[in-house]
């Protein structure tokens, strides 16, 4: 009798749910919004605050539309259309969407789904979880705002608030978002990702760190799976040893370079150089920048700056003589020539130097020992000579202007010092004493149309290289260099520095100085030689050794600076000495000859020596003509 009475209640409750269920069906107008049971081990009905509930304990499963909703225990209001679960709730939406809970809260007819207690979202590929989730099964769209965390792959990202978009796969994270990764970690405020693309897309200010380099960033794009990223408004890259900015800048993770386009500032911290660009290539882990479309190269100086400008400019380290190459080989990119190669996505110029030029620059260290090294020290006999009093030079007083024409002699004080035949001041020959250096060394390479710039030496050439190995400039076809108002050329040019200044200068073969006896008259100071080095004393040029061939055209003035003579020598050796910057005395050495032409009766058309050229427009006259202001 018990087992029919138990029966006959079971009955009347499924009959009660079918009416309650039909009045929620014709509510709603809508077939799918009905709950259905599947299954239960017991079925009971309660009354809760005047609402009837059915209770359903032990396996229970439910279906509405192709949604199917499992858990261990559940309350059912029908006439809410409402499901409250317990234990191990699943909800299968039709196979495509997993979402899991200790606790649901359904309601039917909006179907939006509310799971607390280890809630856990899947759709196969993506795990989405939290303290609480919330689930559209309508717009399909899961949602977590007391903190919750996405796994996509090897990437974790975590945040206060998300919202996962099943059909799209995109999710958008607000507040404290982090996503890890093993090879970088990513922060920022807000962030959408999408999970089959592994795309992150920046809308406020982001930090991604690699552990090498770290990139600031406010808006743009980065592909967490290739590494290749495109971002916008000003973002920074950062390493140990320099910083890159530009209003543009893509990154390529696979092949380590970045382009840089509008406004690229890269700055090189260890060795204050800053390199301003429209266009930049750059490999930070190799520590090298390809700059083209009105580049600026700047060496920061503690008193001196130097200005240089050209139609590319190249900068990269050595380790030793080896230059440092890309850890990742490409056919075309590891060669200076095919490193102006285009982006994926933007057209770099195609600006090359020519082969003759890049031979220079391959063979630039054995220049240097072989010519430069070589006049490091000052001969013996040219130290001495400097030593000479005024009386002892070959400008004579009165009694050898009035000949005219008089022969120069020998000054007796060189002859004490034997100087016997054109090879006693032979200069040693070069030695290799240059250690093994390990240390990561910058070198810079400016090509075409060179410019340079700083308060103490302007200059213009075709092409420059400049290493910090051995701290000298070498100017190449054509240069020209100015310091105050001498004016230096020769078909090379080298330029030593010292403790970022400065300090020696070698011109050869076919060396010329040229300097304004009086400014802005047709009257020049000449000489010129084989060979030229110049030495600095401060920012100015204290005096230059000429050897081989030396020949001189050298106006004479009086103590009231008026023009009484011009004297045009020939001498093995000529040695000229300057005064704050200006050309104050010339000492001939070694079987010197020549004339004195009184001022006025000089030979105007043999005042200029063979090549003789005065370029002074060419002269960069601020380092704002260089940056084009």
């Amino acid at each position: 009798m018990q087992h029919f009475i138990r029966y006959g209640l079971v009955l009347i409750g499924i009959y009660l749910l079918g009416i309650m269920g039909a009045a929620a069906q014709q509510k709603t107008g809508d077939s799918t919004s009905v709950i259905h049971i599947l299954h239960a081990d017991t079925l009971n009905n309660i009354t809760r605050d005047s609402v009837q509930l059915a209770r359903f304990i032990g396996n229970a499963s439910f279906r509405q539309g192709n949604t199917i909703i499992s858990c261990d225990s559940a309350f059912k209001n029908s006439l809410s259309n409402q499901l409250d679960a317990y234990g191990h709730v699943h909800i299968n939406q039709a196979d495509s969407v997993q979402v899991y809970g200790d606790y649901l809260h359904y309601e039917g007819y909006t179907k939006l789904a509310t799971l607390k207690g280890n809630a856990r979202l899947t759709d196969g590929k993506v795990n989405i979880s939290g303290p609480e989730l919330q689930y559209d099964m309508n717009a399909r769209i899961g949602t977590y705002t007391q903190g919750g965390k996405l796994i996509n792959g090897t990437s974790t990202l975590t945040s206060k608030e998300g919202f996962y978009y099943a059909d799209t796969k995109d999710v958008y994270f607000k507040y404290n978002v982090l996503l890890v990764d093993p090879s970088y970690t990513l922060t920022t405020d807000t962030l959408l990702y999408n999970t089959d693309t592994k795309i992150a897309t920046m809308v406020a200010p982001t930090t991604i760190n690699d552990g090498k380099t770290i990139m600031y960033t406010t808006s743009g794009y980065y592909n967490t799976e290739s590494g290749y990223g495109n971002f916008g408004n000003r973002p920074t890259i950062v390493d140990s040893a320099s910083t890159i900015t530009a209003d543009n800048i893509e990154t390529d993770k696979l092949t380590g370079y970045s382009y840089a386009t509008g406004n690229m500032v890269y700055r090189d911290t260890a060795n204050k150089m800053s390199l301003l660009s429209n266009y930049g290539k750059v490999n930070q882990a190799n520590k090298t920048v390809l700059a083209t479309q009105h580049p600026l190269l700047i060496l920061e100086r503690d008193k001196d700056t130097l200005y240089m400008v050209a139609d590319t400019l190249f900068s990269g380290v050595m380790r030793g003589d080896s230059i440092i190459t890309a850890p990742v080989k490409r056919p075309g990119v590891d060669s200076l020539a095919e490193d102006t190669a285009a982006p994926r996505k933007i057209k770099a110029p195609k600006q090359l130097p020519p082969p003759d030029s890049l031979q220079e620059f391959a063979q630039m260290d054995s220049a240097r020992r072989a010519i430069a090294d070589s006049l490091t020290a000052v001969p013996k006999e040219v130290d001495t000579a400097l030593k000479l009093t005024k009386a002892d030079t070959l400008i004579k007083s009165k009694d050898t202007l009035i000949t005219g024409k008089a022969l120069l002699k020998k000054d007796s004080a060189l002859v004490a010092h034997n100087l016997k035949g054109p090879d006693s001041l032979a200069l040693a020959p070069p030695k290799d004493t240059v250690k093994p250096d390990t240390t990561e060394k910058r070198y810079i390479l400016a090509y075409h149309h060179v410019r340079i710039y700083s308060d103490s030496l302007q200059g213009v050439a075709d092409s420059v290289y400049y290493s910090s190995r051995d701290s000298i400039f070498r100017f190449y076809r054509d240069p020209i260099l100015w310091a105050n108002n001498t004016q230096l050329t020769g078909d090379t040019i080298y330029l030593y520095t010292k403790n970022q200044k400065a300090d020696k200068l070698v011109m050869q073969p076919n060396a010329l100085i040229v300097n304004e006896a009086e400014l802005n008259k047709p009257l020049y100071n000449q000489i010129k030689g084989n060979i030229i080095t110049g030495y600095f004393a401060g920012d100015a040029l204290d005096w230059m050794h000429v050897d081989g061939n030396a020949e001189s055209i050298y106006y004479v003035k009086d103590d009231e600076g008026g023009f009484i003579s011009v004297n045009k020598s020939l001498s093995a050796i000529i040695n000229i000495h300057f005064t704050a910057g200006e050309l104050n005395k010339v000492v001939f050495i070694k079987d010197p000859e020549g004339i004195m032409y009184p001022f006025t009766q000089r030979p105007k058309d043999e005042m200029l020596l063979e090549n003789f050229r005065w370029d002074i427009k060419r002269k960069p006259k601020s380092k704002y003509e260089l940056m084009g202001k």
